[in-house]
């Protein structure tokens, strides 16, 4: 099939501003990549092609859940030392996932996975982390989707996974924790304490 998917560190205002950015095409067909990276790149917008459409597409799913997470924390007062223990581990999940569904875990590891993930963790633009914050501060899930003029991905993703987790045995905790606070109602804090409190263990 004539398919590609674009997928990357990038939040569309700044590439509206022509600021400097890296993105991802990818397609099984290298074809497809050879036509599409010339048309795609600018001189301020630069394009890498990958095969592992798998993987690229995990990366921009998955990394809104994380990003939700990241929110809550910012919406708790956290500082650095939490943001970027959410975005270590919450690539650990990714990867899981991703190795599950047959991706390169290098792609995990590249623009459309670790750069997409870093992205909407910290920017104050991201609607995901938004989404987080604003639960933090004890607003509920349907007020939330109801103000924004924009879909946040992440709210229905984490559904998903959850429930592909749970029927593979597949330990995502931060997934299920944020699961667990927009569908089961848990106060962020506890889920916190729930994190924190896990059993001891490797961190490979």
């Amino acid at each position: 099939k004539k398919v590609a998917v674009l997928s990357g560190p990038n939040i569309a205002a700044e590439i509206l501003g022509s600021l400097p950015s890296v993105s991802v095409i990818s397609s099984p067909k290298k074809k497809i990549l050879d036509y599409l990276q010339p048309i795609f790149s600018t001189d301020f917008f630069r394009i890498y092609v990958n095969s592992d459409i798998a993987g690229v597409e995990i990366g921009a799913a998955v990394k809104n859940i994380i990003a939700i997470a990241a929110g809550i924390s910012d919406g708790l007062g956290f500082g650095s030392n939490t943001k970027a223990s959410l975005i270590t581990r919450g690539l650990y999940e990714l990867s899981k996932i991703g190795v599950f569904f047959g991706a390169n875990p290098q792609t995990l590891f590249g623009a459309a996975g670790l750069g997409d993930l870093i992205t909407t963790c910290i920017s104050r633009s991201s609607r995901n982390r938004m989404v987080g914050e604003r639960l933090a501060r004890g607003e509920n899930i349907e007020k939330i989707q109801k103000s924004m003029y924009m879909v946040a991905e992440g709210i229905n993703t984490t559904k998903s996974l959850y429930i592909i987790a749970k029927n593979n045995n597949i330990d995502l905790p931060i997934t299920e924790s944020v699961y667990n606070i927009i569908y089961k109602g848990l106060k962020p804090l506890e889920s916190v304490k729930i994190l924190m409190s896990r059993k001891f263990k490797s961190e490979n």
